[in-house]
C-alpha cells in the first residue's frame, strides 16, 4: 500500500484532477440516477481508480459524497418551502420519500419536515447533526 510519502507528485496532481472532476458531474447530475460505473464512464477513469481517488483525495466515499450534495440541495429547498417533502425527495435523486427521509434524518439530526419553510436557518450543516 502507498502511504502519502511514496505517492508521485504527478500522480497527487492527476488523482486531485480526477476528483475534482468527478466533483463538477455529482454537482450537476446529483438528481439523476447516479453511480459509481456511470460517473467512472462519464470521466473516463475506472471504478476502482475513482473509489481510490474518492478515498484519497476526498477522504470519503462516492456514496458519502453524492448524498451529502443531495442533503445540502435538499436542505436548500426545504428552508425555502415552495415545494412539497415528497417533490424535494424526487428532485434530489430520491424515488422513495421514505429513504429520503431516512438519509436526510441520518445527515441533518432532524426529520425533512422540520426543516420546510425555515429559511431564517442557515445551511450550514456538517453532516454530522445539528
Amino acid at each position: 500500500m502507498q502511504t502519502e510519502e511514496t505517492v508521485r507528485p504527478t500522480t497527487k496532481h492527476r488523482r486531485r484532477a480526477v476528483f475534482e472532476e468527478a466533483v463538477q458531474v455529482i454537482e450537476r447530475k446529483y438528481s439523476d440516477d447516479l453511480d459509481l460505473d456511470a460517473l467512472a464512464r462519464e470521466i473516463a477513469t475506472s471504478r476502482r481508480q475513482l473509489q481510490r481517488v474518492f478515498a484519497e483525495v476526498g477522504e470519503t466515499s462516492f456514496r458519502e459524497y453524492l448524498a451529502k450534495v443531495r442533503m445540502r440541495h435538499a436542505a436548500r429547498l426545504l428552508r425555502e418551502g415552495a415545494i412539497p417533502v415528497r417533490e424535494v425527495a424526487q428532485s434530489v435523486g430520491y424515488r422513495q420519500p421514505a429513504q429520503f427521509a431516512k438519509a436526510f434524518r441520518r445527515h441533518h439530526g432532524t426529520s425533512p419536515s422540520s426543516l420546510k419553510g425555515r429559511a431564517n436557518l442557515h445551511g450550514g450543516s456538517n453532516g454530522h447533526g445539528q
